[in-house]
């Protein structure tokens, strides 16, 4: 045990050493970031005339922090380099879409991923296949450019689609599920999964209401 929180201590000593690398890569996911909610705002915008109201109702953004980079290095045994965490670690940078209706995931996903500087790294469609867990989301890995004063650089963003029952339901998971020092039990675990399949009757209940409202 000893041994190994002096192992610990010394590769985070070797990581604040290149603590200046470390912030040029924060700041191009920070870009890269940025470049990724402002296409969702022009997105919501263009499709805000179409439908006569707005399919996103908010967009989250966020950056890893250094503690949970490195622990999620340690964790997968990844080198303790900023080359391992750029190459690796694919949610350095995390936006989250919350949206108004099902469909509206989709119609913004499709047009998102359409666009030419955009490319898709990795599709996982938690919607129509949750996790055991009741967990829905759709989620999109994606590279895009930055353009830096002196440069074009690829950077990769995670992006996840969510209605507000869906996001209400994870936040809420997540708060009691990671509660320090308490392990749930299999009736909780049961509670949380019928707790998850009422938001997502609840989503389809609303699309269904809208889509008659919609088509009258």
């Amino acid at each position: 045990m000893e041994d190994e929180i002096k192992n610990r201590k010394l590769i985070r000593e070797r990581l604040h050493d290149m603590t200046d690398r470390y912030r040029e890569l924060v700041a191009y996911y920070r870009c890269a970031m940025m470049e990724v909610e402002t296409k969702f705002m022009v997105l919501d915008e263009e499709l805000s005339l179409r439908y006569d109201r707005d399919p996103i109702e908010t967009i989250k953004t966020r950056i890893k922090s250094f503690e949970s980079t490195i622990d999620k290095l340690e964790r997968l045994g990844l080198p303790m380099t900023v080359e391992s965490i750029e190459d690796n670690m694919h949610d350095m940078a995390g936006v989250r879409v919350i949206c108004s209706f099902i469909e509206d995931i989709y119609t913004i996903a499709d047009a998102f991923l359409g666009q030419d500087d955009v490319t898709l790294v990795e599709y996982k469609d938690y919607i129509n296949n949750p996790k055991d867990n009741g967990y829905r989301s759709l989620h999109l890995i994606v590279e895009i450019p930055i353009f830096l004063h002196d440069k074009k650089k690829a950077m990769k963003v995670e992006v996840q689609l969510r209605t507000i029952s869906m996001d209400f339901w994870a936040s809420l998971e997540h708060k009691i599920r990671y509660k320090k020092d308490v392990e749930l039990s299999t009736y909780c675990d049961n509670e949380l999964a019928e707790c998850a399949k009422i938001a997502n009757d609840l989503d389809i209940k609303m699309q269904t209401i809208y889509n008659r409202v919609k088509n009258r």
